[in-house]
Protein backbone atom coordinates (compact mmCIF):
# COMPACT_ATOMS: atom_id res chain seq x y z
CA UNK A 1 0.00 0.00 0.00
CA UNK A 2 2.98 2.30 0.22
CA UNK A 3 5.20 3.76 -2.45
CA UNK A 4 8.36 1.97 -3.51
CA UNK A 5 11.18 2.50 -1.05
CA UNK A 6 8.79 3.83 1.62
CA UNK A 7 8.05 1.80 4.72
CA UNK A 8 4.40 0.88 5.28
CA UNK A 9 2.57 2.05 8.43
CA UNK A 10 2.66 -1.54 9.71
CA UNK A 11 6.42 -1.82 9.21
CA UNK A 12 6.97 1.46 11.08
CA UNK A 13 4.70 0.55 13.99
CA UNK A 14 6.37 -2.86 14.41
CA UNK A 15 9.73 -1.20 15.04
CA UNK A 16 8.51 0.11 18.40
CA UNK A 17 8.21 -2.03 21.53
CA UNK A 18 4.74 -3.28 22.41
CA UNK A 19 2.88 -1.05 24.87
CA UNK A 20 2.57 -3.94 27.33
CA UNK A 21 6.32 -4.54 27.10
CA UNK A 22 6.96 -0.86 27.84
CA UNK A 23 4.64 -0.94 30.86
CA UNK A 24 6.23 -4.12 32.22
CA UNK A 25 9.65 -2.51 31.80
CA UNK A 26 8.46 0.51 33.80
CA UNK A 27 7.14 -1.81 36.53
CA UNK A 28 10.56 -3.51 36.71
CA UNK A 29 12.32 -0.11 36.81
CA UNK A 30 9.95 0.99 39.57
CA UNK A 31 10.85 -2.08 41.62
CA UNK A 32 14.57 -1.45 41.06
CA UNK A 33 14.17 2.19 42.15
CA UNK A 34 12.68 1.03 45.44
CA UNK A 35 16.23 -0.06 46.34
CA UNK A 36 17.72 3.30 45.35
CA UNK A 37 15.25 6.11 46.03
CA UNK A 38 14.76 6.97 49.71
CA UNK A 39 11.34 5.93 51.01
CA UNK A 40 9.10 8.73 52.22
CA UNK A 41 5.49 9.73 52.76
CA UNK A 42 3.22 12.76 52.86
CA UNK A 43 0.40 13.11 55.32
CA UNK A 44 -3.03 13.13 53.68
CA UNK A 45 -6.35 14.55 54.78
CA UNK A 46 -9.95 14.59 53.58
CA UNK A 47 -11.15 17.97 52.29
CA UNK A 48 -14.63 18.19 50.75
CA UNK A 49 -14.55 14.51 49.84
CA UNK A 50 -11.09 14.68 48.26
CA UNK A 51 -7.96 13.05 49.65
CA UNK A 52 -5.48 15.94 49.70
CA UNK A 53 -1.72 15.89 50.20
CA UNK A 54 -0.69 18.06 53.16
CA UNK A 55 1.96 20.52 51.98
CA UNK A 56 5.20 20.46 53.98
CA UNK A 57 4.36 17.12 55.63
CA UNK A 58 6.82 14.96 53.68
CA UNK A 59 9.14 12.85 55.83
CA UNK A 60 11.43 9.88 55.32
CA UNK A 61 10.40 6.39 56.42
CA UNK A 62 12.00 2.95 56.60
CA UNK A 63 13.11 1.56 53.23
CA UNK A 64 10.75 -1.06 51.77
CA UNK A 65 12.32 -2.56 48.63
CA UNK A 66 10.11 -4.59 46.27
CA UNK A 67 11.16 -8.23 45.82
CA UNK A 68 11.11 -10.15 42.53
CA UNK A 69 7.96 -12.16 43.26
CA UNK A 70 6.25 -9.08 44.69
CA UNK A 71 7.12 -7.34 41.43
CA UNK A 72 5.21 -9.91 39.38
CA UNK A 73 2.37 -9.94 41.90
CA UNK A 74 1.90 -6.26 41.10
CA UNK A 75 0.36 -7.19 37.73
CA UNK A 76 -2.65 -9.13 39.11
CA UNK A 77 -2.87 -6.70 42.02
CA UNK A 78 -2.94 -3.82 39.53
CA UNK A 79 -5.75 -5.52 37.63
CA UNK A 80 -7.68 -6.01 40.87
CA UNK A 81 -7.18 -2.43 42.07
CA UNK A 82 -8.24 -1.03 38.69
CA UNK A 83 -11.15 -3.46 38.32
CA UNK A 84 -13.85 -0.79 38.54
CA UNK A 85 -12.28 1.13 35.65
CA UNK A 86 -11.56 -2.02 33.63
CA UNK A 87 -15.14 -3.30 33.88
CA UNK A 88 -16.43 0.21 33.15
CA UNK A 89 -14.46 0.13 29.88
CA UNK A 90 -15.67 -3.39 29.08
CA UNK A 91 -19.35 -2.59 29.70
CA UNK A 92 -19.29 0.62 27.70
CA UNK A 93 -17.35 -1.09 24.91
CA UNK A 94 -19.94 -3.87 24.87
CA UNK A 95 -22.81 -1.40 24.75
CA UNK A 96 -21.22 0.42 21.83
CA UNK A 97 -20.71 -2.96 20.18
CA UNK A 98 -24.48 -3.56 20.24
CA UNK A 99 -25.22 -0.07 18.90
CA UNK A 100 -22.72 -0.56 16.08
CA UNK A 101 -24.22 -3.98 15.28
CA UNK A 102 -27.60 -2.32 14.63
CA UNK A 103 -25.94 -0.30 11.87
CA UNK A 104 -27.51 2.92 13.18
CA UNK A 105 -24.29 4.93 13.40
CA UNK A 106 -23.08 3.81 9.98
CA UNK A 107 -26.51 4.50 8.43
CA UNK A 108 -26.63 7.98 9.97
CA UNK A 109 -23.14 8.81 8.70
CA UNK A 110 -24.03 7.40 5.27
CA UNK A 111 -27.10 9.68 5.24
CA UNK A 112 -25.03 12.73 6.13
CA UNK A 113 -22.51 11.89 3.43
CA UNK A 114 -25.29 11.38 0.87
CA UNK A 115 -26.76 14.78 1.75
CA UNK A 116 -23.48 16.66 1.37
CA UNK A 117 -22.31 14.63 -1.61
CA UNK A 118 -21.44 16.97 -4.46
CA UNK A 119 -21.62 20.05 -2.23
CA UNK A 120 -18.08 21.31 -1.84
CA UNK A 121 -18.91 24.03 0.68
CA UNK A 122 -20.76 21.73 3.06
CA UNK A 123 -18.94 18.42 2.76
CA UNK A 124 -15.77 19.05 4.72
CA UNK A 125 -17.19 21.05 7.67
CA UNK A 126 -20.33 18.91 8.07
CA UNK A 127 -18.52 15.57 7.94
CA UNK A 128 -15.82 16.79 10.33
CA UNK A 129 -18.48 18.12 12.73
CA UNK A 130 -20.33 14.78 12.74
CA UNK A 131 -17.20 12.77 13.46
CA UNK A 132 -16.11 15.26 16.13
CA UNK A 133 -19.42 14.70 17.95
CA UNK A 134 -18.71 10.97 17.94
CA UNK A 135 -15.21 11.80 19.19
CA UNK A 136 -16.31 13.66 22.32
CA UNK A 137 -19.24 11.36 23.16
CA UNK A 138 -18.00 7.86 22.32
CA UNK A 139 -14.24 8.41 22.15
CA UNK A 140 -14.19 7.33 18.49
CA UNK A 141 -10.68 6.30 17.43
CA UNK A 142 -10.17 2.88 15.80
CA UNK A 143 -13.84 2.91 14.76
CA UNK A 144 -13.10 5.75 12.33
CA UNK A 145 -11.10 3.31 10.16
CA UNK A 146 -14.20 1.82 8.54
CA UNK A 147 -15.40 5.25 7.36
CA UNK A 148 -12.14 6.35 5.76
CA UNK A 149 -12.83 4.67 2.38
CA UNK A 150 -16.17 6.50 2.12
CA UNK A 151 -14.49 9.80 2.92
CA UNK A 152 -11.94 9.15 0.21
CA UNK A 153 -14.61 8.29 -2.37
CA UNK A 154 -16.48 11.52 -1.64
CA UNK A 155 -13.33 13.64 -1.67
CA UNK A 156 -12.02 12.21 -4.94
CA UNK A 157 -15.45 12.63 -6.55
CA UNK A 158 -15.23 16.36 -5.85
CA UNK A 159 -11.74 16.69 -7.29
CA UNK A 160 -9.75 16.41 -4.06
CA UNK A 161 -7.41 13.59 -3.02
CA UNK A 162 -7.38 10.70 -0.56
CA UNK A 163 -5.60 12.87 1.98
CA UNK A 164 -8.66 15.13 2.18
CA UNK A 165 -11.00 12.15 2.53
CA UNK A 166 -8.87 10.62 5.26
CA UNK A 167 -8.44 13.93 7.09
CA UNK A 168 -12.17 14.69 7.09
CA UNK A 169 -12.84 11.52 9.06
CA UNK A 170 -9.76 11.24 11.26
CA UNK A 171 -9.14 14.90 12.11
CA UNK A 172 -12.86 15.35 12.68
CA UNK A 173 -12.91 12.50 15.20
CA UNK A 174 -9.62 13.72 16.67
CA UNK A 175 -11.05 17.22 17.23
CA UNK A 176 -13.87 15.76 19.31
CA UNK A 177 -11.48 13.43 21.14
CA UNK A 178 -9.32 16.43 22.04
CA UNK A 179 -12.38 18.35 23.21
CA UNK A 180 -13.34 15.33 25.31
CA UNK A 181 -16.31 16.98 27.02
CA UNK A 182 -18.15 13.69 27.56
CA UNK A 183 -15.53 11.11 26.56
CA UNK A 184 -16.04 8.22 29.02
CA UNK A 185 -12.69 6.57 28.24
CA UNK A 186 -10.35 9.49 28.96
CA UNK A 187 -11.85 12.49 30.75
CA UNK A 188 -14.34 10.29 32.63
CA UNK A 189 -11.62 7.99 33.98
CA UNK A 190 -9.20 10.85 34.74
CA UNK A 191 -11.90 12.70 36.68
CA UNK A 192 -12.62 9.57 38.66
CA UNK A 193 -8.96 9.16 39.65
CA UNK A 194 -8.67 12.88 40.44
CA UNK A 195 -11.79 12.66 42.65
CA UNK A 196 -13.54 15.34 40.60
CA UNK A 197 -17.16 15.30 39.44
CA UNK A 198 -17.14 13.39 36.15
CA UNK A 199 -17.27 15.70 33.11
CA UNK A 200 -16.92 18.79 35.27
CA UNK A 201 -15.49 21.79 33.44
CA UNK A 202 -17.36 20.77 30.28
CA UNK A 203 -18.22 24.38 29.42
CA UNK A 204 -14.55 25.41 29.25
CA UNK A 205 -13.72 22.27 27.28
CA UNK A 206 -16.50 23.09 24.80
CA UNK A 207 -14.99 26.50 24.08
CA UNK A 208 -11.56 24.95 23.43
CA UNK A 209 -13.17 22.22 21.31
CA UNK A 210 -14.73 24.91 19.09
CA UNK A 211 -11.27 26.40 18.45
CA UNK A 212 -9.73 22.96 17.81
CA UNK A 213 -12.46 21.89 15.39
CA UNK A 214 -12.55 25.27 13.65
CA UNK A 215 -8.80 25.19 13.02
CA UNK A 216 -9.01 21.63 11.70
CA UNK A 217 -11.82 22.48 9.28
CA UNK A 218 -9.99 25.53 7.93
CA UNK A 219 -6.77 23.52 7.64
CA UNK A 220 -8.36 20.70 5.63
CA UNK A 221 -10.36 23.10 3.45
CA UNK A 222 -7.24 25.12 2.65
CA UNK A 223 -5.34 22.00 1.57
CA UNK A 224 -8.37 20.75 -0.40
CA UNK A 225 -8.59 24.05 -2.29
CA UNK A 226 -4.92 23.84 -3.29
CA UNK A 227 -5.32 20.28 -4.55
CA UNK A 228 -8.45 21.11 -6.53
CA UNK A 229 -6.76 24.07 -8.20
CA UNK A 230 -3.64 22.06 -8.97
CA UNK A 231 -3.73 18.25 -8.47
CA UNK A 232 0.06 18.14 -8.60
CA UNK A 233 0.14 19.94 -5.24
CA UNK A 234 -1.33 16.81 -3.65
CA UNK A 235 1.12 15.31 -1.16
CA UNK A 236 0.17 11.87 -2.48
CA UNK A 237 0.16 12.77 -6.17
CA UNK A 238 2.73 10.02 -6.87
CA UNK A 239 0.63 7.40 -5.10
CA UNK A 240 -2.48 8.50 -6.99
CA UNK A 241 -0.67 8.26 -10.35
CA UNK A 242 0.63 4.81 -9.43
CA UNK A 243 -2.90 3.63 -8.65
CA UNK A 244 -2.04 2.74 -5.06
CA UNK A 245 -5.04 4.64 -3.73
CA UNK A 246 -8.09 3.46 -5.62
CA UNK A 247 -11.53 3.24 -4.02
CA UNK A 248 -14.78 2.85 -5.91
CA UNK A 249 -18.19 3.86 -4.61
CA UNK A 250 -19.84 0.47 -5.04
CA UNK A 251 -17.35 -1.25 -2.73
CA UNK A 252 -18.13 0.72 0.40
CA UNK A 253 -21.84 1.03 1.17
CA UNK A 254 -23.74 1.00 4.44
CA UNK A 255 -27.40 0.35 5.05
CA UNK A 256 -29.74 3.26 4.33
CA UNK A 257 -31.10 5.19 7.31
CA UNK A 258 -34.42 3.73 8.47
CA UNK A 259 -36.93 4.57 11.21
CA UNK A 260 -35.46 1.99 13.57
CA UNK A 261 -32.03 3.58 13.13
CA UNK A 262 -33.49 6.96 14.03
CA UNK A 263 -35.15 5.49 17.14
CA UNK A 264 -31.84 3.89 18.17
CA UNK A 265 -30.00 7.20 17.76
CA UNK A 266 -32.71 8.94 19.80
CA UNK A 267 -32.31 6.33 22.55
CA UNK A 268 -28.55 6.87 22.48
CA UNK A 269 -29.00 10.65 22.72
CA UNK A 270 -31.48 10.29 25.60
CA UNK A 271 -29.02 7.96 27.33
CA UNK A 272 -26.24 10.54 27.08
CA UNK A 273 -28.58 13.22 28.48
CA UNK A 274 -29.62 10.91 31.34
CA UNK A 275 -25.93 10.29 32.12
CA UNK A 276 -25.21 14.01 32.22
CA UNK A 277 -28.24 14.62 34.43
CA UNK A 278 -27.26 11.78 36.76
CA UNK A 279 -23.69 13.04 37.03
CA UNK A 280 -24.55 16.63 37.88
CA UNK A 281 -27.75 16.10 39.86
CA UNK A 282 -27.19 12.77 41.61
CA UNK A 283 -23.41 12.36 41.65
CA UNK A 284 -23.34 9.34 39.35
CA UNK A 285 -19.98 7.63 39.04
CA UNK A 286 -18.48 4.76 37.05
CA UNK A 287 -20.94 2.11 38.28
CA UNK A 288 -24.04 4.11 37.42
CA UNK A 289 -22.62 5.18 34.05
CA UNK A 290 -21.72 1.58 33.18
CA UNK A 291 -25.23 0.39 34.10
CA UNK A 292 -26.88 3.10 32.02
CA UNK A 293 -24.71 2.43 28.97
CA UNK A 294 -25.47 -1.29 29.31
CA UNK A 295 -29.19 -0.48 29.38
CA UNK A 296 -28.81 1.80 26.33
CA UNK A 297 -27.12 -1.04 24.46
CA UNK A 298 -29.84 -3.57 25.30
CA UNK A 299 -32.66 -1.21 24.31
CA UNK A 300 -30.85 -0.30 21.08
CA UNK A 301 -30.46 -3.97 20.22
CA UNK A 302 -34.14 -4.71 20.79
CA UNK A 303 -35.24 -1.69 18.74
CA UNK A 304 -32.84 -2.81 16.02
CA UNK A 305 -34.69 -6.11 15.77
CA UNK A 306 -31.78 -8.16 17.04
CA UNK A 307 -32.43 -11.51 18.74
CA UNK A 308 -31.23 -11.98 22.30
CA UNK A 309 -28.27 -14.15 21.29
CA UNK A 310 -27.26 -11.68 18.59
CA UNK A 311 -27.39 -8.83 21.11
CA UNK A 312 -24.98 -10.56 23.43
CA UNK A 313 -22.74 -11.71 20.58
CA UNK A 314 -22.44 -8.04 19.60
CA UNK A 315 -21.88 -7.17 23.26
CA UNK A 316 -18.96 -9.62 23.41
CA UNK A 317 -17.58 -8.32 20.10
CA UNK A 318 -17.70 -4.77 21.50
CA UNK A 319 -15.78 -5.85 24.58
CA UNK A 320 -13.18 -7.57 22.40
CA UNK A 321 -12.45 -4.24 20.72
CA UNK A 322 -11.56 -2.60 24.06
CA UNK A 323 -9.59 -5.50 25.58
CA UNK A 324 -6.29 -3.94 24.54
CA UNK A 325 -7.01 -0.65 26.31
CA UNK A 326 -8.84 -2.16 29.27
CA UNK A 327 -6.05 -4.52 30.31
CA UNK A 328 -3.47 -1.77 29.77
CA UNK A 329 -5.23 -0.02 32.67
CA UNK A 330 -4.34 -2.96 34.95
CA UNK A 331 -0.72 -3.01 33.78
CA UNK A 332 -0.50 0.75 34.27
CA UNK A 333 -1.96 0.43 37.76
CA UNK A 334 0.77 -2.14 38.52
CA UNK A 335 3.30 0.70 38.25
CA UNK A 336 1.49 2.53 41.04
CA UNK A 337 1.27 -0.69 43.08
CA UNK A 338 5.06 -1.12 42.90
CA UNK A 339 5.78 2.54 43.74
CA UNK A 340 3.40 2.39 46.69
CA UNK A 341 4.81 -0.94 47.89
CA UNK A 342 8.29 0.53 47.78
CA UNK A 343 6.98 3.70 49.51
CA UNK A 344 8.73 5.88 46.92
CA UNK A 345 5.83 7.48 45.05
CA UNK A 346 5.65 10.36 47.53
CA UNK A 347 9.40 10.85 47.22
CA UNK A 348 9.00 11.20 43.46
CA UNK A 349 6.11 13.62 43.94
CA UNK A 350 8.12 15.60 46.51
CA UNK A 351 11.12 15.86 44.16
CA UNK A 352 9.04 16.96 41.18
CA UNK A 353 7.09 19.45 43.25
CA UNK A 354 10.27 20.94 44.70
CA UNK A 355 11.55 21.64 41.18
CA UNK A 356 8.28 23.41 40.36
CA UNK A 357 8.09 25.48 43.56
CA UNK A 358 9.65 28.59 42.02
CA UNK A 359 7.94 28.31 38.64
CA UNK A 360 4.69 30.20 37.88
CA UNK A 361 1.62 27.95 38.03
CA UNK A 362 0.84 28.52 34.36
CA UNK A 363 4.24 27.10 33.44
CA UNK A 364 3.62 24.15 35.74
CA UNK A 365 0.55 23.36 33.67
CA UNK A 366 2.59 23.61 30.46
CA UNK A 367 5.19 21.28 32.00
CA UNK A 368 2.44 18.76 32.75
CA UNK A 369 1.32 18.95 29.11
CA UNK A 370 4.85 18.29 27.85
CA UNK A 371 5.19 15.28 30.16
CA UNK A 372 1.88 13.85 28.95
CA UNK A 373 2.87 14.33 25.30
CA UNK A 374 6.09 12.39 25.89
CA UNK A 375 4.32 9.61 27.80
CA UNK A 376 1.66 9.37 25.08
CA UNK A 377 4.30 8.24 22.60
CA UNK A 378 4.93 5.16 24.73
CA UNK A 379 1.42 4.68 26.19
CA UNK A 380 -1.02 5.77 23.46
CA UNK A 381 -3.97 4.30 25.36
CA UNK A 382 -5.88 7.22 26.95
CA UNK A 383 -7.32 5.17 29.81
CA UNK A 384 -3.94 3.52 30.46
CA UNK A 385 -2.18 6.86 30.47
CA UNK A 386 -4.75 8.30 32.88
CA UNK A 387 -4.13 5.49 35.35
CA UNK A 388 -0.36 5.86 34.95
CA UNK A 389 -0.02 9.62 35.35
CA UNK A 390 -3.00 10.96 37.30
CA UNK A 391 -1.89 9.48 40.68
CA UNK A 392 1.33 11.53 40.33
CA UNK A 393 0.00 14.68 38.66
CA UNK A 394 -2.93 15.19 41.03
CA UNK A 395 -0.78 15.43 44.20
CA UNK A 396 1.62 17.75 42.34
CA UNK A 397 -1.33 19.98 41.47
CA UNK A 398 -2.36 19.98 45.14
CA UNK A 399 1.14 20.91 46.31
CA UNK A 400 1.46 23.65 43.70
CA UNK A 401 -1.98 24.91 44.72
CA UNK A 402 -3.44 24.68 41.25
CA UNK A 403 -6.84 23.04 40.59
CA UNK A 404 -6.88 19.34 39.87
CA UNK A 405 -8.91 20.16 36.77
CA UNK A 406 -5.69 21.61 35.29
CA UNK A 407 -3.93 18.27 35.73
CA UNK A 408 -6.83 16.53 33.97
CA UNK A 409 -6.73 19.07 31.12
CA UNK A 410 -2.99 18.57 30.69
CA UNK A 411 -3.50 14.81 30.53
CA UNK A 412 -6.44 15.13 28.15
CA UNK A 413 -4.65 17.34 25.63
CA UNK A 414 -1.30 15.57 25.98
CA UNK A 415 -2.95 12.22 25.35
CA UNK A 416 -5.23 13.23 22.48
CA UNK A 417 -3.42 15.72 20.27
CA UNK A 418 -0.36 13.73 19.26
CA UNK A 419 -2.43 10.63 18.47
CA UNK A 420 -2.76 12.19 15.02
CA UNK A 421 0.98 11.89 14.33
CA UNK A 422 2.73 9.32 16.55
CA UNK A 423 3.52 5.96 14.90
CA UNK A 424 2.66 4.09 18.11
CA UNK A 425 -1.03 5.02 17.70
CA UNK A 426 -2.82 1.87 16.56
CA UNK A 427 -5.80 3.80 15.21
CA UNK A 428 -3.62 6.12 13.11
CA UNK A 429 -1.56 3.32 11.62
CA UNK A 430 -4.76 1.39 10.86
CA UNK A 431 -6.24 4.40 9.07
CA UNK A 432 -3.12 4.91 6.96
CA UNK A 433 -2.97 1.22 6.07
CA UNK A 434 -6.58 1.30 4.84
CA UNK A 435 -6.12 4.59 2.99
CA UNK A 436 -2.80 3.53 1.42
CA UNK A 437 -1.14 6.75 2.57
CA UNK A 438 2.58 6.41 3.49
CA UNK A 439 3.23 7.43 7.10
CA UNK A 440 5.83 10.06 6.23
CA UNK A 441 3.44 11.70 3.74
CA UNK A 442 0.81 11.86 6.47
CA UNK A 443 3.32 13.46 8.84
CA UNK A 444 4.12 16.01 6.16
CA UNK A 445 0.42 16.83 5.97
CA UNK A 446 -0.52 16.81 9.65
CA UNK A 447 2.44 18.28 11.55
CA UNK A 448 1.30 21.89 11.23
CA UNK A 449 -2.21 21.30 12.58
CA UNK A 450 -0.73 19.19 15.38
CA UNK A 451 1.49 22.12 16.42
CA UNK A 452 -1.47 24.52 16.17
CA UNK A 453 -3.52 22.23 18.42
CA UNK A 454 -0.67 22.04 20.95
CA UNK A 455 -0.48 25.84 20.94
CA UNK A 456 -4.22 26.06 21.60
CA UNK A 457 -3.84 23.52 24.42
CA UNK A 458 -0.99 25.54 25.96
CA UNK A 459 -3.03 28.74 25.87
CA UNK A 460 -6.05 26.88 27.27
CA UNK A 461 -4.00 25.61 30.22
CA UNK A 462 -2.66 29.09 30.97
CA UNK A 463 -6.18 30.56 30.86
CA UNK A 464 -7.58 27.70 32.95
CA UNK A 465 -4.89 28.35 35.55
CA UNK A 466 -5.56 32.09 35.61
CA UNK A 467 -9.32 31.65 36.07
CA UNK A 468 -8.77 28.83 38.60
CA UNK A 469 -10.89 26.35 36.64
CA UNK A 470 -12.52 23.82 38.96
Amino acid sequence: MSSQGTESPKDISQKFPHTYAILLAVVIIGAALSYIIPAGEYERTEVDGQTMVVSGSYSGVEQSPVGIFELFMSIPNGLIEASSIIFYIFLIGGAFGIIRATGAIEAAIQKVMDVVKGNEKLMIPVIMLVFSILGFTTGMAEEAIIFVPIGIVLAVALGYDAMVGTAMVTLGAASGFIGGMFNPFTVGIAHGIAELPIFSGWGFRTVIYAFVLGLAILYVMNYAKKVKNNPEKSLIYTENKAGQINFTEDVFEFEQLKKRHIFILVVFLIGIIVNIYGIFQHGWFLTELSANFFLIGLVAGLIGGMKVNAIFDAFIDGMKLVVYGAIIVGFARAILVVLESGVIIDTIIHSMSSVLDHIPNALTAIGMLVIQVIINFFIPSGSGQAVTTMPIMVPIADLQEIPRQIAVLAFQYGDAITNTIIPTSASLMGVLAVAGIPYLKWVQFVWKITLLWLLVAGVALVVATLINLQ
